[in-house]
């Protein structure tokens, strides 16, 4: 993941539970597109974790950019992070998987 470092800022690395790293690219930007590796830094899944929640229906997939590139929204992340932290069990995060992915359709 990019070390997206801010130093005039008054939040620390601290705020963030992080030693090395005072913002993640879905906090500086909530409505930036996150690649692989920025959402597993954010969600603290390992890539194989990732995949099997998505085929599971427990995480939305990504959005096609290119042939050979996709991307998460940080707003949808975010949002998947909140139903983890407030305990919601899978049934809850599967509801939130298909709205999410319903909203995207709204987007234009």
């Amino acid at each position: 993941m990019n070390h997206l470092l801010n130093t005039t800022a008054a939040t620390t690395a601290a705020d963030y539970g992080s030693p090395d790293r005072a913002f993640t690219p879905a906090a500086l930007v909530p409505n930036a597109l996150l690649r692989t590796p920025d959402v597993c830094a954010v969600t603290g899944m390992a890539r194989p974790t990732l995949y099997e929640a998505m085929a599971k229906g427990l995480f939305p997939r990504p959005i096609k950019l290119g042939e050979k590139s996709s991307a998460w929204g940080a707003a949808e992340v975010n949002k998947w992070c909140a139903y983890r932290l407030a305990g919601k069990t899978e049934g809850e995060l599967r509801i939130l998987v298909v709205e999410l992915t319903e909203a995207r359709k709204l987007c234009a």
